[in-house]
């Protein structure tokens, strides 16, 4: 028994050593389900992850102080997300003290929303920020099914963008309408089309979004 003790304070403590990062969280307690159904969204909708209640920022272990801890998870789980956020949870005792690791995998049902301030709000999870998902983003969400197997249709405003990305790692939205000369709901469309096709990728971080070529199609040049 005491070796299993043992196993399972170290692992808790190698995770908590690895940090926060895309795919871990810390938690010293969660007393707002909406802030932590952000979370939970974010995980879902990304590449999944683990979420420790119970630990501070700068890893130091507080332990869990009542039961409603995982109450609170569940609520922000049904209650604030929507689809709800299937997780697992686990209690560990380490030096002592009681954390609670929940378990989030990556979703197929994306996208998962959260309430937040009344709105129905999506969140990825970039690093170790829970980001919002932008409008061509929930687009790629909604058709990546439909455009399975599809042709790429290739004009002006695409040759445009192939031409642009030729000279320079990345292009914003409004960079690609200026250089396409085009509208906002034809550049919108184009970029989820070619994210869909997997010609280019999109990069999201709390203060910008941009666009960068697959190498792969380099022959597209």
């Amino acid at each position: 028994m005491r070796n299993r003790e043992q196993e399972a304070e170290q692992y808790i403590k190698n995770l908590i050593r690895s940090g926060e990062s895309q795919q871990l969280d810390f938690k010293f307690e969660i007393s707002n389900a909406q802030k932590l159904a952000r979370t939970l969204s974010a995980f879902a909708n990304t590449n999944g992850g683990k979420l420790l209640i119970g630990v501070k920022d700068n890893g130091k272990i507080a332990g869990v102080r009542s039961e409603e801890e995982a109450y609170m998870a569940e609520s922000a789980a049904h209650v604030f997300c929507k689809p709800e956020v299937r997780f697992t949870i686990k209690r560990w005792v380490v030096d002592g003290k009681s954390i609670l690791e929940v378990d989030i995998p990556l979703s197929r049902h994306k996208p998962h929303f959260a309430k937040s301030d009344g709105k129905w709000v999506a969140y990825v999870r970039v690093n170790d920020q829970n980001i919002r998902a932008n409008r061509i983003l929930l687009h790629v969400w909604k058709n990546k099914e439909k455009r399975a197997g599809a042709w790429l249709k290739f004009g002006r405003e695409e040759q445009a963008l192939m031409d642009y990305l030729a000279e320079n790692e990345t292009v914003t939205l409004s960079r690609f309408i200026r250089v396409a000369r085009t509208n906002f709901a034809t550049a919108e469309k184009i970029l989820v089309n070619l994210i869909l096709m997997d010609v280019i990728r999109m990069e999201l971080t709390e203060k910008t979004v941009c666009f960068r070529l697959n190498k792969e199609h380099n022959s597209l040049l």
